[in-house]
């Protein structure tokens, strides 16, 4: 199976928004405030799946997983437009990830 990246994710974002530029908020920093409350809702969705289903059902359960990975999808997209209003780059994320990664391992 081939990887899928950040930047394709961001690229697809760019997509959409070109797309529905006449009905979306245009990306831009003001417009970042938005997308986190419409990820933090996206996550709630999530949550809700969690709760009312249960582990189990997400891991057996083929509908219920399709739902709870569709909503983490949804998830992603938000994020991706995130750093789309921010301009943070595939590169800026890797190095912050990366970082935060390794003061991880040493932490405890």
């Amino acid at each position: 199976m081939e990887h899928f990246t950040v930047q394709e994710m961001l690229e697809m974002q760019n997509q959409l928004q070109e797309k529905y530029k006449d009905k979306w908020e245009h990306i831009c920093p003001e417009t970042g405030k938005s997308k986190l409350l419409w990820l933090i809702a996206e996550l709630g969705e999530m949550i809700d799946i969690v709760k009312k289903q249960g582990p189990n059902r997400i891991m057996q359960d083929t509908s219920t997983r399709h739902d709870f990975v569709e909503e983490m999808a949804d998830v992603l997209m938000y994020f991706c437009d995130i750093m789309n209003c921010y301009g943070i780059t595939e590169e800026e994320l890797k190095k912050a990830y990366t970082e935060k990664f390794h003061r991880n391992m040493t932490r405890w």
